[in-house]
């Protein structure tokens, strides 16, 4: 069975609600506020609650917030490719949530920020795996060239998804021009499509898109409520969204981006796991905090209704 190998980083997110931001200097009282795993164990946890077996690539550490980022993934049924790291805890991201339902994060990295070409050499993918690749892996010194050399070594079979994440701006670099012919799917949201590709508005930036990806790469553009867009090259679809009240929109594109693999896994057409995405980021808005996708019944049931 096909499964989801995740390179990129889980850290432990301090979520904490208020009505807005305070202007710089200032000071606001939050109504609640919690630690939760979050970063890549959204996307995790998203394909495993809807049937995708799953395995975390990346390094964790050995401190308090290691221990809630290994038991959290344990409740799941996530498998641990690598051991704690000795002497690094996991890092912390601060994730703000206004009333709006926007979000604002400011993340600290800890073990989860190296990665070595000896770590990766212990994991052996299979034909039918798909690996996940985050943009933010690229931006790390201690991680990002022994990645993109390990995943150029990957057989073609499997396939390679990258999410840009909102850090990665900068197509031409280096990383990115390896990393680029490589990609089987690109997965994002509109903002990060458009910082990208420096487009003016969503339809220029689908089409500036093609200018960076293989024909053949499979895209994936969230577009908040109005759904999303997928297919290859200039034969993009929209696949509409759902109406729901949203309360927090942190970790709905994770929700989205795992629910979809899960679907291409389990012998769905694009547009089909495209709808049951949006159907898992519609319900994830509706609730408090970073990991919120649904399971698979409970997909089925929001689609059947």
């Amino acid at each position: 069975m096909p499964r989801l190998l995740h390179t990129g980083q889980v850290i432990v997110d301090l979520v904490m609600a208020l009505d807005q931001l305070p202007a710089s200097g200032g000071d606001v009282l939050a109504q609640s506020a919690r630690f939760e795993a979050g970063g890549g164990f959204n996307v995790m946890a998203a394909a495993r609650r809807n049937g995708l077996p799953v395995v975390y690539l990346g390094r964790h550490g050995s401190g308090r917030f290691g221990d809630l980022a290994r038991a959290a993934m344990h409740a799941e049924g996530i498998d641990i490719a690598l051991p704690a790291s000795a002497g690094k805890d996991t890092g912390l991201c601060v994730a703000l949530t206004e009333a709006s339902s926007e979000r604002t994060f400011i993340s600290h990295l800890g073990a989860e920020g190296e990665l070595s070409a000896e770590d990766l050499a212990n994991v052996a993918p299979r034909a039918d795996d798909y690996v996940y690749v985050s943009g933010y892996s690229l931006l790390l010194d201690g991680k990002a060239q022994a990645l993109i050399d390990w995943l150029l070594a990957l057989p073609r079979a499997i396939t390679v998804v990258f999410d840009p994440g909102p850090l990665v701006q900068a197509p031409d670099s280096a990383l990115m021009r390896a990393l680029l012919p490589r990609i089987d799917i690109w997965t994002s949201n509109g903002p990060e499509v458009l910082a990208f590709t420096g487009a003016a508005d969503m339809a220029e930036a689908l089409i500036k898109l093609n200018q960076y990806l293989p024909a053949d790469t499979l895209r994936v553009v969230r577009d908040g409520p109005n759904g999303c867009w997928v297919g290859r090259a200039n034969a993009l679809e929209p696949v509409p969204g759902f109406k729901v009240q949203a309360v927090d929109s942190n970790g709905a594109g994770d929700a989205h981006a795992g629910v979809f693999i899960a679907g291409l896994a389990n012998g769905l057409i694009p547009l089909d796991a495209a709808r049951r995405a949006n159907a898992a980021a519609a319900l994830a808005v509706t609730r408090w905090g970073p990991a919120t996708a649904p399971g698979a019944a409970e997909v089925d049931a929001f689609l059947a209704g």
